[in-house]
């Protein structure tokens, strides 16, 4: 039976669930679509490795093998809610969690030392950082932003820091010695199987990864990163900073990048502490404090060590004599520097960005900023912009054009599919990738802790995208722009086969270009401003970061976007938007039962997969339930029912009511359909009639602590107590029939 799969993730999309998923099945049940859950969220995916060790009824399904099996098939219906990609300490806590709930899970080994150990670690391995995107995502992406939601947005603007021309925000990044200047790139003539290997200054020859299956036409990348340039680097700009009297940041992606980043991030903090790490590194070291999973990791440890306050101390001294640092919480005293998943490059570069190009100090205020971000592959578009607002002031959200985007990212294309051929360097010598013939492809001299990756882009998914580009351009009427750079190594490869597989379409009358990520956020940014749209054709990362950048300036929020995937076997994955803010919700949730969850992009979603199993189904209710949820949505946004930001208000759950509502209410309008008009009119009835005490019995139980039984792994009957608080509501809803 065809059917849609709603993935049930973490943090606060989960609690949110909790209170949709019962109006999102009651209604499907009228067009007799059939609304199951797959559990994807951390706990669940950490729990599905070790069914080996836990007894028959703690074991749980791989149910995101699952999906990833079903995403390669025309049947596939799935709408993909945020998920935690998982650091390392979020890894550990939620490990802890699941400990502390009974579960016999062993700890994650910091070091390896048996081949249990190997083995323990590889498990988790398999869940850390962005685990869940590589595997659904048998598609390239098309987000943008709705047209109620653009109407909305330029009826109620979002506040935006004003912009001056003294400001001393910039971009700092590497100009040598980093994955983009090292960059090579080759086109596999013929399916082979490629080998990864290290050849030491002595000859020996250390296999790093036995076997990588390549498809002819797939393009194959391989770059390292020069920690001796890194290192530089890093103590330039802690001098840069402070000589500036500007904070210092760092912007990474340690969730996503799960392997390279923590890295990365781990040399930033041991060049902030330079005589700290000088003087104590061994000793941390031992003790298994490790600066890759941040300051906060290793202060929490120091309680253990005999002389723990004296190397407090010293880090507080390195606090006090280096630039001041930007803040994730000044209140707490939690620096850029404590958490490697604390701040997110493709979130937190346009955050500030959006707030006057600040970040905010250890006083408590906003204060210019040097953003750091080592590898120079796109950091520039960062820079463009800000030297833009620099120019030209804040941007206007109420008369800015859209920068929607067609991404390539089918089958963990580019950077983003590199984790599993990601490694840090023992020792000096040579990194080569090897094909079966025994001919070196991609050759790297290198040095002991040296960063070195591959990447895979197959070519099935660059047609696609080339094709999803110009199916785009046509529709909107708007320009595209492939945001390629013919000086890099893998971009050049790609404008080559863009201009091939271009020239496999109808493009006559398209405006389609291709310009370099820095000019083509020049020239977007230009048409921003003049109220213009522009589509962005991008690789993976830039995907990543252009699906928040633009998204934020223009709409406050990257939640609000519209993100289908068009599957290449013809399914369909339908994302419901970011999540970063996420665990600051459910810490309000559990504070005071009141959570600021926005699950606009749960709507949106919704429609579309509706609109989606309608025409794969040949199923007219479904189509209408379709076209009535967007006209929902629309009304949704301008009656302003989106969540308020204080308690005694509406908050996701009132949001959720107000969507039945006005969904009723369209339901009944509709006259495709008399039957299905005729049920909803009485349920739409109901609700109008009892919305005061509906509001009342949801907002009565704000203000107090709520216990929703875990954080990565809630008690369902709790959590579903706290979500769908209103008796009223929820009878009405349980009692829908048609």
């Amino acid at each position: 039976m065809a059917k849609i799969l709603y993935t049930y993730t973490d943090e606060a999309p989960m609690l949110a669930t909790h209170s949709f998923l019962p109006i999102i099945s009651a209604y499907a049940s009228t067009a007799g679509v059939d609304v199951e859950t797959r559990d994807i969220s951390l706990a669940a995916r950490i729990l599905a490795q070790f069914t080996d060790l836990l007894p028959a009824e703690q074991q749980v399904e791989d149910t995101l093998a699952e999906l990833g099996a079903l995403a390669k098939t025309p049947e596939a219906n799935i709408i993909k809610l945020p998920n935690v990609s998982a650091s390392i300490p979020q890894l550990k806590a939620a490990v802890k969690e699941l400990q502390a709930q009974g579960y016999a899970l062993p700890d994650y080994p910091d070091e390896v030392r048996s081949d249990e150990d190997k083995d323990i670690r590889a498990r988790y391995d398999k869940v850390k950082g962005s685990a869940v995107n590589p595997v659904l995502r048998e598609g390239n992406s098309d987000r943008r932003a709705p047209a109620s939601v653009k109407a909305y947005a330029r009826k109620n603007p979002h506040s935006m820091g004003a912009w001056t021309a003294d400001s001393k925000t910039n971009v700092a990044t590497m100009e040598d010695g980093d994955f983009r200047h090292n960059e090579k790139s080759v086109i596999i003539a013929a399916d082979d199987e490629l080998r990864i290997q290290h050849v030491a200054e002595d000859g020996t020859t250390t296999v790093l990864r036995e076997s990588v299956p390549v498809l002819a036409g797939e393009v194959i990348d391989g770059t390292v990163m020069h920690v001796a340039q890194l290192q530089e680097f890093l103590k330039a700009q802690i001098e840069r900073a402070k000589a500036d009297d500007v904070l210092f940041s760092v912007h990474l992606k340690a969730t996503m990048m799960k392997v390279s980043d923590p890295i990365i991030f781990g040399h930033v903090v041991k060049a902030f502490f330079a005589d700290v790490f000088e003087q104590y590194g061994d000793q941390l070291a031992a003790a298994g404090l490790s600066a890759n999973d941040g300051l906060g990791g290793i202060l929490a440890g120091l309680d253990k060590l005999e002389n723990g306050a004296e190397i407090k101390a010293a880090f507080d001294k390195g606090i006090a004599e280096g630039p001041r640092l930007a803040m994730v919480d000044s209140d707490k005293g939690i620096t850029n520097l404590h958490v490697p998943s604390d701040v997110i490059v493709d979130a937190s570069m346009p955050a500030m960005i959006r707030t006057s190009g600040h970040m905010w100090g250890p006083d408590g205020n906003e204060a210019d900023t040097l953003a750091v971000l080592p590898d120079s592959s796109y950091a520039g578009i960062y820079q463009a912009v800000i030297e833009d607002c620099r120019a030209n002031g804040a941007y206007d959200p109420t008369t800015m054009g859209s920068v929607p985007n067609v991404g390539l990212m089918a089958q963990a294309a580019e950077e983003y599919g590199s984790h599993d051929k990601t490694f840090e360097l023992a020792s000096a010598g040579k990194v080569q990738v090897v094909n079966k013939a025994g001919e070196v492809l991609i050759e790297h001299d290198v040095e002991t802790g040296d960063i070195w990756r591959a990447c895979q882009t197959k070519d099935v998914p660059i047609r696609d995208w080339v094709k999803l580009a110009v199916t785009r351009a046509r529709a909107s009427q708007t320009p595209a722009v492939f945001w390629l750079d013919e000086t890099r190594a893998h971009d050049a490869n790609l404008i080559a086969l863009v201009n091939e597989y271009l020239a496999e379409h109808d493009i006559d009358g398209l405006d389609i270009r291709i310009l370099s990520p820095i000019e083509a956020t020049r020239f977007s940014v230009e048409r921003i401003r003049k109220g213009q749209d522009t589509i962005s054709v991008t690789g993976n990362v830039l995907r990543d970061y252009n699906t928040d950048l633009f998204p934020i300036l223009e709409l406050g929020t990257s939640a609000k976007m519209l993100s289908v995937v068009p599957l290449i076997n013809g399914g369909g994955l339908f994302e419901t938007g970011a999540g970063g803010s996420a665990p600051k919700h459910v810490q309000q949730l559990v504070k005071e039962n009141y959570l600021r969850w926005d699950s606009l992009g749960e709507f949106l979603a919704l429609a579309v997969s509706f609109e989606h199993f309608a025409q794969t189904n040949d199923n007219a209710r479904a189509q209408i339930l379709a076209d009535t949820l967007d006209r929902a949505t629309g009304t949704f946004l301008l009656e302003n029912k989106s969540p308020a930001r204080k308690v005694g208000s509406i908050d996701n759950r009132g949001s959720h009511f107000y969507l039945a509502l006005f969904w009723a209410e369209e339901l009944a309008k509709q006259t495709e359909d008399a039957e299905l008009a005729a049920a909803f009119a009485e349920l739409a009835g109901a609700l109008r009639s009892n919305e005061e005490k509906i509001n009342a019995e949801l907002i009565g139980v704000q203000g107090s602590p709520a216990d929703v039984g875990g954080y990565y792994k809630v008690d369902q009957a709790k959590a579903d107590k706290v979500m769908r608080p209103s008796d009223t509501l929820n009878a009405l809803i349980d009692a829908l029939s048609v």
